[in-house]
């Protein structure tokens, strides 16, 4: 079995996989979205004071495993810098005391892996990841063969539904609240411009719309936010599908994936659903709960390493965290 820790923002999570199954044979994740709430964010150092404190408590729990254990994982890149060392140390610690190797996972890769959460990978396919952090078009035809086609220029789509919560008071996380508040909107009202629609580049921009929207809040009242809200993710959303509309003249999908945890939007899922209709691509999406940031999909990611003996000496493991894909 493989041991996996996540700790790369504000989740705290360790997973317990089997190696030859594939299967998830334990996963505990404590979320400190409370805690960050009242800050409209997370405050990376809170984050790392909370993680010093839940990551050994689940890891109590999974002292059973231990002797079965061929290896532990953790992410090491990319994520917040303070977060990111709680679960290396932790790593690095269980490897010196149960003389097991390690393995440095990347977040971005697991965000990937976690559809095939307790079964086998599919190759090769288009991806999408959406996240607080990232938004970017990937062509996966193997874990060691990843190449990033188009990316956020700026801020991510996460990221953007996350501030436009907070100019609202909404709270945090944003995304879901956003999405809960554009059910009743109008999603017409709002004539929001649709990023780089003029452009050629196949690329991702937020902060045009994001300040869009911004003057719009200002001179609204709060009746107004469900429209602003509706109107915000209709635009978001169609510039997602506006690039990879144009992505698609070059090459057409036979598979294509949703990842991160924005994936959950269900709108947007919708909107991806109806693109690919006309190129009969199948749609794969990971299941709710692995949308989000958690130990799972590190520790999938982490048995086809170990397979393939891609593990990292303990003086090289160190965080990075700003390296992608």
């Amino acid at each position: 079995m493989i041991l996996s820790i996540e700790s790369s923002c504000d989740d705290s999570a360790i997973a317990i996989t089997d190696i030859k199954t594939k299967k998830l044979l334990f996963h505990k994740k404590i979320s400190q979205e409370l805690e960050h709430s009242v800050y409209g964010g997370v405050v990376p150092e809170l984050a790392a004071r909370l993680h010093a404190e839940a990551l050994p408590k689940i890891l109590a729990e999974c002292e059973p495993y231990f002797k079965d254990l061929k290896a532990v994982a953790v992410t090491s890149t990319p994520g917040l810098a303070v977060t990111l060392v709680e679960g290396v140390t932790m790593a690095k610690a269980v490897s010196v005391a149960l003389s097991i190797p390690l393995i440095g996972v990347n977040h971005l890769v697991g965000h990937i892996y976690s559809l095939f959460i307790d079964k086998p990978t599919h190759f090769p396919m288009t991806v999408l990841l959406v996240s607080g952090g990232h938004t970017q078009v990937m062509e996966v035809k193997s874990l060691e063969h990843i190449e990033t086609v188009a990316k956020s220029m700026d801020d991510s789509f996460g990221e953007s539904f996350d501030k436009v919560a907070k100019m609202m008071g909404l709270g945090y996380p944003g995304g879901p609240l956003i999405e809960v508040l554009a059910k009743d909107g109008d999603r017409k009202k709002y004539n929001f411009t649709i990023p780089l629609s003029q452009s050629p580049l196949i690329a991702f921009s937020y902060s045009g719309l994001k300040n869009a929207v911004r003057l719009a809040i200002q001179k609204a009242s709060e009746e107004d936010y469900k429209d602003i809200a509706a109107s915000f993710e209709h635009i978001a959303t169609a510039h997602l599908t506006q690039k990879l509309k144009k992505y698609f003249k070059n090459i057409s999908p036979k598979t294509f994936a949703i990842v991160g945890g924005a994936s959950a939007n269900l709108y947007l899922r919708s909107r991806i659903e109806e693109l690919l209709k006309p190129h009969g691509a199948d749609l794969l999406l990971s299941e709710l709960k692995y949308c989000s940031d958690n130990a799972a999909m590190i520790g999938r990611v982490a048995v086809e390493m170990y397979e393939k003996k891609l593990f990292t000496s303990l003086d090289d493991l160190d965080i990075s965290p700003k390296s992608s894909i």
